[in-house]
């Protein structure tokens, strides 16, 4: 399929899938969505100097970890990150993402580089207290079990992908989390509630990123 490179709302860049119509982030604003969905309503429910285990579904451009490490930098974190990708970006795409600039993150560009330029399969140790593993894997072949305090579920949207917002692959990310674990997306479509609530979960809806009137945080 075809992919280009395109700026968004909030002056940073995503890639935008021409046959979907779809886009990696909103066009509202990929920095602006990362933070509220994935930091603000995810990470910063676990306190400064803690540790955490995170999940991503969807690794795609590396903003949702990248900006996880910045974080994790300010508060002391000790993050333990795990990307799953089915598809990995090219390195020519990598090197037209402006979020290193955007961010305002220079002295951590090597970082960047290296959350794309490290193995697959391979666990990566990005400092003293971040590690990064990335998967080449398709979500519906997920098998962990209790490993994550924190699911980053950012799939394709429902109309583009929708068997991977299904009753079947919400109770694999409910195996996957840790008891008390949070699962957050940008999604808030009432079938994907509806998935899952059936999965286990606990369901609460949250004012959504710019753009989108709500979003899902789901609790095991």
């Amino acid at each position: 399929m075809k992919r280009k490179i395109v700026t968004t709302n909030d002056g940073s860049t995503t890639i935008y899938i021409e046959d979907w119509d779809e886009s990696y982030h909103s066009k509202h604003g990929a920095i602006q969505e990362a933070y509220h969905v994935f930091i603000k309503s995810g990470l910063n429910n676990f306190k400064d100097n803690s540790e955490v285990s995170i999940l991503e579904i969807g690794f795609g451009t590396g903003l949702n970890s990248f900006i996880t490490f910045l974080e994790s930098h300010k508060r002391n974190l000790k993050i333990d990150y795990v990307g799953v990708e089915a598809y990995p970006i090219s390195k020519e795409e990598v090197g037209q993402l402006n979020y290193v600039e955007q961010l305002k993150a220079d002295k951590y560009k090597d970082v960047f580089d290296e959350i794309h330029s490290s193995c697959w399969e391979k666990t990566q140790q990005l400092n003293e207290t971040f590690t990064l593993t990335k998967r080449k894997q398709f979500f519906q072949d997920i098998d962990d079990v209790e490993k994550y305090d924190l699911i980053y579920f950012d799939a394709f949207g429902f109309p583009v992908q929708p068997e991977l917002w299904s009753e079947e692959i919400f109770k694999k990310m409910f195996c996957a989390l840790l008891p008390n674990g949070i699962l957050v997306t940008y999604a808030c479509r009432t079938s994907i509630k509806k998935a899952m609530l059936s999965a286990g979960f606990q369901v609460e809806k949250l004012p959504g990123a710019p753009g989108k009137r709500e979003m899902l945080r789901a609790c095991k």
